[in-house]
């Protein structure tokens, strides 16, 4: 007769068991998992255009409301560009002229970053072009603001918080486009340079 000890070989697989996720979780092992993972899924992120290959109006954040309008796509080859318009009416010293216009380009490009990252690599492709120009006053701005809109340029206008040299909400500078060079000239393209 043949006696089973089932507590023993119970504790065998256990065993067993323990050794091979001990090995399977050792850091050497786990580190390049994680990695390589990472790396992957920030590819396959990074190669997904937007939901359709066409240029989106993107609403700054005075105007979040509006619906979007969308035009056809620039070619894949075509370059792109930006371009600050900064008021002149509020006289800003320099070093306020280059914050702002810093505020208006990274506000343009976290926008994008939320709906348009297709736009916005292609953009980056190109150098990241951005031009800065001047406008007459707040009316002149509100004009351009809306021709670039009507043809689906994305926009972003910098609002002062008034802690320096001009009033809080003061819109200080617009940011238009990245967009086809072609279609920034025509809503921009007259301006004179800064």
């Amino acid at each position: 007769m043949r006696i089973f000890d089932s507590t023993s070989n119970s504790t065998k697989k256990q065993k067993e068991e323990k050794e091979w996720l001990g090995a399977s979780f050792k850091p050497e092992n786990f580190i390049p998992g994680i990695v390589i993972g990472f790396i992957i899924g920030l590819l396959l992120d990074l190669s997904k255009p937007s939901k359709s290959n066409t240029l989106k109006k993107t609403s700054n954040l005075l105007n979040r409301n509006q619906p979007e309008k969308i035009l056809t796509p620039a070619k894949a080859d075509e370059e792109l560009k930006m371009v600050l318009v900064v008021r002149q009416d509020l006289k800003m010293a320099q070093g306020k002229v280059a914050s702002q216009c810093a505020h208006a380009a990274t506000g343009m490009y976290a926008d994008l970053m939320q709906s348009d990252r297709y736009l916005l690599r292609r953009w980056e492709q190109c150098g990241q072009p951005k031009i800065v120009v001047t406008c007459k006053n707040q009316q002149e701005m509100n004009k351009l603001k809306e021709a670039a809109e009507d043809i689906g340029l994305p926009t972003f206008v910098v609002a002062d918080a008034g802690r320096t040299q001009v009033a809080s909400g003061s819109r200080t500078v617009l940011a238009v486009g990245p967009g086809s060079k072609s279609a920034v000239d025509s809503v921009t393209g007259k301006l004179r340079l800064l």
